[in-house]
């Protein structure tokens, strides 16, 4: 949940190390960092945002570097626990004559029993990171190594958790950078080469990207790269394995025999330098809001023509794999695990297969009941989800090899990981509320529910034909539903002064109003809970008063009916409603109810289209509030920790 930037080239990096920072920074923006070699080690640090360190930073120059922006987990949000972490010299170590610097990304899990023996063996530690663990240790791993590259192979051996690191030393005009669990790839330059958390941060000085994989070590120069990957037979160092070599002790060849030199394809990246600027907007968050439509049919451009649905659209080995799918069970986190919820009615309708939903971080730990005949899927829009990905090990592990991951990144580690692929073509999503990634996995949802009907039988051609068609209209439905706008802005300032707000939704648009709550909490901190509207009796009318506003989604489909009568019962409580209704439904505006009217039924598809003004309803409320709408206090956007 951290963003790296590393650089080594002919030409002054510093502003490629800060601006790189500065689109990471929604990865994190609890502290900030920079450590440069101009010949000596300097660090930079400081508490807050990336912009507070690039004034530090003015001025500076030097050809290699590392940089770092944080959210913050061991240890609070300070100067001193911001990276990098260094080692030697300046860095409190043990008497070592070439100070060296580390950034991380992850979570080390055995980082107190190093930083015993580390201490033990005479290092000082100046921070409350398990980081600082990880540049002792390969301070005190190069009194026995040939070189840098060689001492970081041989300490990750150590590190039990995810990371992903870089390091630079005093005495070496290059850097070494690692991953394993975290998301880490390499870009290459005609006058240099880099490293990042995120191809959007080195899009300024090229397209050509290196993914590295997990357990991957590389070592970067001004000409040249070199990755070495696990291999070989090595004992395992750390938790789990054999017994550990203790900082401080010999160390034989078996270490570097652990990682074998590698070959990673390099890709030129589609991304568009203008996809990851803010341009006219506002907040990134309401940029992604308004192209949500062009998401949308980017992500569906492959049915443009189609008059069929095929399997082939999730992978060429799906017509086999899917065949004899007996159920389904869908794998998310946050915002993904609310369109799982939505698609869990689509595919039990469409399909007549059974599916469950659960949150990664809770199935993982509980003992489930496996079956090999049933569809796991991944949903995830960076594709790093720490949980989400440890989940689907998990279900290969017990024998669920029928794999799908729904991901917005293409060389992600969960697309990597899964048999299956869709790819959620929505572009950069920067706002660490979750939007366009959000319709455009309903929509991708929407394909593998009827998809699966098809394969099961139950899809007859009209039907067919009759998805198809609303599947293409659906860019231009969305559009319409975003001239409501203004009356949703009006909406936003008769409540957000309020401390709490109760959203309802039933059937599929349950799951809408759960995210409707969840955008409004996330950006405006107004306490918001949702409930299927049925549940009111059951517990939440009694929080019902004038000072709580109820938002309530009433399509016009087989349950409006009894969602008029939830209402009544809120108005009978003196509750403020505010509706979302189609153009036909028969829900009236009164005393204490507001209406905003849907310029159209969408019929099964009709969650994609309420979400959207929840979505503006939540950016709006976070207006009149003054918070950081793109960068909420205690978040961050990928999450790559547990």
């Amino acid at each position: 949940m951290c963003g790296i930037v590393a650089a080594v080239a002919a030409r002054n990096i510093v502003p490629v190390l800060v601006e790189g920072l500065k689109k990471l920074e929604y990865r994190g923006y609890d502290s900030a960092g920079i450590a440069l070699l101009n010949p000596a080690l300097t660090r930079l640090r400081s508490i807050g945002r990336v912009a507070e360190l690039a004034v530090q930073a003015a001025g500076q120059t030097a050809q290699i570097g590392i940089a770092h922006t944080r959210w913050a987990t061991h240890g609070v949000p300070s100067e001193r626990n911001a990276h990098p972490h260094v080692s030697g010299g300046t860095g409190g170590g043990n008497g070592a004559p070439f100070p060296l610097a580390v950034v991380h990304n992850g979570i080390i899990e055995n980082y107190a029993e190093i930083k015993q023996e580390l201490v033990t063996a005479g290092y000082v530690f100046s921070s409350d990171t398990d980081t600082e663990v990880i540049a002792h240790l390969v301070q005190e791993t190069l009194k026995t190594s040939a070189d840098l590259f060689t001492a970081v192979q041989r300490a990750t051996r150590r590190l039990v958790g995810a990371y992903a690191i870089a390091v630079l030393c005093e005495n070496t005009e290059r850097i070494v950078v690692a991953r394993q669990g975290a998301p880490l790839l390499l870009g290459i330059g005609t006058d240099g080469n880099y490293a990042a958390s995120d191809a959007a941060a080195l899009l300024q000085v090229t397209r050509r990207m290196v993914y590295l994989e997990e357990g991957d070590v590389a070592e970067l120069s001004r000409d040249g790269y070199r990755i070495v990957g696990v291999g070989g037979t090595t004992p395992t160092m750390g938790v789990g394995g054999t017994t550990p070599t203790k900082v401080g002790a010999s160390v034989g060849n078996n270490w570097t025999a652990a990682h074998v030199p590698v070959e990673r394809p390099i890709h030129e990246s589609t991304l568009s330098a203008d996809a990851v600027e803010l341009g006219d907007y506002r907040h990134y968050m309401q940029k992604e809001i308004f192209e949500q439509p062009q998401a949308l049919a980017a992500t569906l451009e492959m049915i443009g023509g189609a008059h069929v649905l095929s399997p082939n659209l999730f992978g060429v080995t799906a017509p086999e794999l899917l065949a004899d799918v007996n159920s389904v069970l869908i794998i998310a986190c946050g915002t993904s695990y609310h369109a799982g919820l939505v698609a869990r009615y689509w595919i039990e309708q469409m399909a007549g297969l059974s599916c469950t939903v659960e949150v990664a971080s809770e199935y993982r730990y509980r003992v489930s009941v496996p079956d090999a005949a049933q569809l796991v899927v991944a949903i995830s829009q960076s594709g790093e989800t720490a949980d989400t990905l440890a989940s689907i090990k998990h279900a290969k592990a017990l024998g669920m090899t029928k794999t799908l991951a729904i991901c917005n990144v293409p060389e992600s580690a969960i697309v990597r990981e899964c048999a299956l692929r869709f790819l959620t073509r929505a572009g950069p999503e920067i706002g660490v509320a979750s939007t366009k990634a959000f319709t455009t996995q309903l929509a991708t949802l929407f394909l593998l529910a009827a998809t699966l009907a098809k394969q099961a039988g139950r899809l007859t051609p009209e039907q067919e034909s009759g998805y198809l068609t609303a599947l293409r209209h659906l860019p231009v439905a969305v559009q319409k539903v975003l001239a409501l706008e203004p009356g949703i802005a009006a909406w936003a300032k008769l409540f957000a002064d309020k401390r709490h707000a109760l959203f309802l939704g039933r059937g599929p648009h349950y799951p809408i109003a759960l995210e409707g709550a969840l955008k409004l909490k996330e950006i405006s901190y107004i306490h918001a809970e949702a409930y299927p509207a049925g549940e009111l009796k059951h517990g939440p009318l009694a929080l019902v008063d004038r000072d709580m506003p109820v938002i309530s989604v009433a399509p016009n489909d087989a349950l409006l009916e009894k969602l008029k009568s939830n209402l009544k019962e809120v108005a009978a409580r003196g509750g403020e409603l505010y509706v979302f209704a189609d153009a036909d439904s028969a829900v009236e505006a009164e005393p204490g109810l507001h209406i905003l009217r849907l310029p159209e039924h969408y019929g099964v598809l009709s969650p994609v289209l309420h979400v959207v003004p929840l979505q503006l309803l939540a950016y709006h409320a976070a207006l009149v509030k003054g918070t950081d709408v793109d960068k909420p206090r205690n978040l961050a956007k990928s999450v790559t920790v547990e």
